[in-house]
């Protein structure tokens, strides 16, 4: 994930907002658990972390620290 991206997801974000359809953004690649709750709080309502999730022997552990970090996200 390139984090200056996060201005470019940003503005996405509000040009979505501002046009009054329901469409969700989605991010794909470099989605960690040190990086998910910045992603959101920017904008995305999807992730995709295919190999910060399957490039560990516990999957499920990895999956509950990203579920923690969306737990604090302020938009």
């Amino acid at each position: 994930f390139i984090p200056g991206t996060l201005d470019k997801l940003r503005q996405v974000r509000r040009l979505i907002d501002e046009s009054g359809r329901d469409i969700r953004l989605e991010i794909d690649g470099g989605v960690k658990v040190d990086n998910i709750r910045a992603i959101a709080e920017a904008g995305a309502d999807m992730f995709v972390a295919g190999s910060a999730i399957f490039s560990q022997p516990d999957y499920k552990a990895v999956i509950d620290q990203m579920r923690a970090e969306l737990s604090h996200v302020q938009r």
